[in-house]
């Protein structure tokens, strides 16, 4: 690695983690002043604040400005290169403009790996303790279902509650309905259901039990009945994006376990997933679009190219934005909402590096 790549690298993250560091202190007394009355009204101990909440908050706010902030570094550097003339003696010199965009792809590579790792392995785990925190002391993060819960469970196996309480894990008026095709083979119904957390399973009171085979049918009935199913409490109330605790793998899974129950939520961790994997990548898209658009010498220097850039980087999340409201509430494929923004300003880029002053 010659010194231009070492000079320029340097300066890449050096300008970056310096940006995000003083972003990081601002947000932080921000924060405290909007969330004080919260932590001393509910006891809330300093140690936790520091160590469960902000000390945890640090990861997530850096992986969620990653790539604006790698914009507006590029954009905040190069400038001044191309203002002090330096962009101009290297290309005379006789490197090629291709050559001078390596250490921006090698620097812009390193963020979008750390990126990813923050994104779908370090985060979901720091995110434990942060939303335990939050739940606690800042804001309700369990919020019980309307009403007449319906449920798919299997295949062709289906569950009622009249309502669910997260509270207690307690519920109402339960059943479960398993067919054979259209027809309808086993139904069992209990006046309440509970979530027994010690031995992981369900306690079903006042049971009835009905099975029919062809024209033959029996029926059970107890006081109690202990058993397991395809049905955790977690699925019968909401916990606000509860995703962010799931790692990569964690996700699909749960993925997987959403659409074999027919579940709405598969959608949203889909979504969930594929913006985990596309969100890295922009990085090294705007690195691109970043450089070929302050290696030019321009009237105005650095204030209009970070102008341009912030103008630009706003475009793109809220690109990303739309695309991820369509996939979640509409029929929009999750793939293609977490990569038009990056195909679209790809090829900006690609013009923009074509028509670069070489």
């Amino acid at each position: 690695m010659k010194i231009l790549d070492i000079y320029i690298i340097k300066k890449f993250l050096g300008t970056f983690f310096y940006a995000i560091s003083l972003l990081i202190l601002i947000v932080i007394i921000f924060d405290i002043s909007e969330n004080i009355d919260e932590f001393i009204k509910k006891d809330a101990p300093l140690t936790e604040i520091i160590f469960n909440y902000y000390l945890n908050f640090i990861p997530y706010f850096i992986n969620l400005f990653a790539y604006l902030f790698t914009f507006i570094s590029v954009i905040f550097f190069t400038s001044k290169l191309a203002s002090n003339t330096e962009i101009v003696a290297m290309l005379s010199g006789g490197v090629s403009y291709y050559r001078f965009l390596r250490p921006y792809l090698i620097s812009a590579i390193i963020l979008a790996i750390m990126s990813f790792y923050l994104g779908n392995f370090l985060i979901p785990k720091t995110n434990i303790k942060r939303r335990e925190f939050k739940d606690k002391y800042m804001e309700n993060l369990d919020e019980d279902k309307e009403r007449n819960i319906h449920l798919k469970i299997g295949p062709q196996t289906y569950v009622y509650l009249e309502n669910f309480s997260s509270t207690t894990n307690t519920g109402t008026k339960f059943s479960m309905e398993k067919f054979d095709g259209n027809k309808l083979v086993y139904k069992m119904m209990g006046d309440r259901l509970r979530w027994d957390s010690t031995g992981n399973f369900w306690s079903i009171d006042n049971y009835t039990i009905r099975k029919i085979e062809d024209i033959r049918e029996t029926i059970h009935r107890g006081n109690r009945l202990d058993t397991t199913m395809n049905l955790k409490p977690s699925d019968l109330y909401i916990k606000k994006e509860d995703f962010e605790e799931m790692n990569f793998w964690e996700l699909r899974d749960r993925i997987k376990e959403e659409r074999l129950k027919g579940s709405v939520k598969a959608k949203i961790y889909e979504v969930e997933k594929q913006k985990r994997i596309a969100a890295p990548f922009a990085t090294i898209i705007l690195t691109l679009i970043g450089v070929t658009l302050s290696s030019r010498k321009m009237r105005g220097g650095i204030g209009m190219h970070l102008g341009l850039g912030i103008a630009l980087t706003f475009t793109y999340i809220l690109f990303m934005q739309i695309t991820m409201v369509f996939a979640t509430f509409g029929n929009l494929s999750p793939f293609l909402a977490a990569w038009i923004p990056n195909i679209i300003f790809a090829a900006v880029g690609l013009v923009l590096l074509k028509t670069a002053q070489k």
